[in-house]
């Protein structure tokens, strides 16, 4: 990389970090109560971005990744990605190992597994940078087709590093569905330590509250979970990258200003992750893309039983516990989520706790209608917007400048929308 880009890279990413850690609200009375339970083991942010930030740096000094030719950097992502699948493997079983009580001696069992894994991660140490690299420069080339660049330049760069991710604590008021906190902690919380927190928390502040694990966080460096699926990984990506495009803009600085603001940026980055992941899929490794939906059956085709539809009984689910919500009956809505997580369990979807908090986190993610969204008309329209754009680019461009819900539905509606915006 000549010089005196890279200079202008390393400021822009300096410029980046002190804009992304600027972007949240100061802390309310309640988010200092409910870090009274979480200080010990909350997530070092400041630490993983410097580490991150240097690595990258350094990797964009060298630019490995530009030297090799095309047709090997797939090689080297397949073969990352097999590795990872290799260590997932092996970490499983010396989980079964450790967790089988007819192993006596579970040390000595694992010791020829444990050597491997050794191996294998070593491996990883030296591969994971070169392969995120490739990656990196694979998603930048499919974001600058699709429109979303300034002079063949992403803005921000596509940077981002796996690694293990930080769990969530999320609180929500028990008389309404509603995210009031978001605290980050560390990765390794067993499943009993989790759910003693959320014991803690709601018995002391009378809320409703859930650890959830996360797939990725748009820091810069984005943080990504690791993982052996590249459709997943480059969704996620790209999903981590579009907060960052958002954050330079209206949309994104507000993430925080309100419940609805949320649901927009997520439900924005849900989709172009999915669009943006697919294309760059379609063009490095058409092999690996999932086949297509296949169509229902005519209405001539004989009808067969009903599968238990995810989606629709989420959505069922959410929609009956904000109505007794609305009309005050708290009780009668935590004991019917609670009798609707067994009817999930019996039908194979491992929910451990279903509560106000368990919606105020996932229903902001409404890419696809129905879920734990509900009936949520934020989703929605983001949703229409994205319909009425005729392209991913030119959706981004218009809600990137949207304020409000109001505002939305003026665009969504032909009103009082604003202009196409440039980058």
């Amino acid at each position: 990389m000549h010089l005196g880009r890279w200079i202008g890279v390393s400021l822009l990413l300096i410029f980046m970090v002190a804009l992304l850690a600027s972007s949240t609200l100061p802390p309310s009375d309640q988010a200092e109560r409910v870090r009274a339970f979480t200080r010990d083991i909350e997530f070092d942010y400041v630490e993983w971005t410097l580490n991150a930030l240097g690595l990258k740096l350094s990797q964009m000094a060298l630019n490995t990744a530009g030297y090799i030719p095309t047709e090997i950097r797939k090689d080297i992502a397949l073969e990352y990605i097999e590795l990872v699948s290799q260590i997932q493997q092996g970490e499983a079983q010396l989980h079964i190992i450790y967790a089988d009580p007819e192993v006596e001696d579970p040390e000595t069992e694992s010791a020829e597994l444990r050597e491997h894994l050794e191996q294998l991660y070593r491996r990883r140490e030296l591969l994971g940078p070169l392969a995120e690299s490739i990656i990196q420069n694979q998603l930048t080339e499919t974001i600058v087709e699709m429109g979303l660049s300034l002079g063949n330049q992403t803005v921000p760069p596509v940077l981002y590093h796996s690694t293990p991710l930080p769990m969530a604590l999320i609180v929500s008021p028990r008389d309404t569905i509603r995210q009031d906190n978001n605290i980050s902690l560390i990765p390794d919380l067993t499943v009993d330590q989790q759910a003693d927190l959320e014991d803690q928390v709601d018995e002391s502040l009378d809320v409703s509250s859930l650890v959830v694990g996360i797939g990725g966080i748009g820091l810069y460096p984005t943080m990504v979970m690791q993982s052996s699926n590249l459709n997943w990984l480059s969704e996620v990506v790209a999903h981590e990258w579009t907060h960052n495009y958002l954050t330079l803009r209206p949309l994104g600085m507000n993430y925080l200003t309100s419940p609805e603001l949320r649901t927009m940026n997520e439900t924005a980055a849900s989709i172009a992750g999915k669009e943006i992941g697919h294309a760059l899929m379609a063009r490095y490794y058409p092999e690996l893309l999932p086949p297509p939906e296949t169509l229902p059956p005519s209405p001539s085709s004989p009808a067969e039983p009903p599968e238990f539809d995810f989606r629709a009984e989420m959505r069922e689910t959410r929609e009956t516990v904000d109505q007794l919500l609305t009309d005050g009956k708290i009780k009668e809505a935590e004991e019917y989520m609670e009798e609707r997580r067994v009817l999930f369990w019996e039908n194979g979807y491992r929910i451990r706790k279903l509560n106000q908090a368990y919606f105020a986190f996932y229903g902001a993610y409404a890419d696809q209608p129905g879920g734990a969204a509900g009936e949520d008309p934020v989703g929605a329209g983001v949703r229409a917007l994205r319909a009425q754009s005729p392209s991913l680019a030119d959706f981004l461009r218009r809600i990137s400048w949207i304020t409000s819900f109001e505002e939305l539905q003026q665009a969504v509606e032909g009103g009082n929308s604003r202009e196409d915006q440039s980058s």
